[in-house]
């Protein structure tokens, strides 16, 4: 089973599984596509939008099990 951690860029997350673009657009980060996003970490994504990255990085990872 593949798990995410919050340092991994985003770009790193989306290709673990296409699928998270999903969970990371639904927690509110709309700018999956621009560049500087890409060399984010979940972490830093997810302070620069006001969310718990623990949050995500969870919801990410319950996904990844099923």
């Amino acid at each position: 089973m593949k798990k995410v951690h919050k340092d991994m860029t985003i770009r790193d997350l989306l290709q673990v599984d296409d699928n998270i673009a999903g969970i990371l657009m639904r927690a509110g980060m709309h700018c999956l596509g621009c560049p500087s996003a890409q060399n984010e970490s979940l972490e830093e994504a997810a302070m620069a939008h006001g969310l718990e990255a623990d949050v995500i990085e969870a919801q990410i990872n319950d996904y990844l099990e099923t």
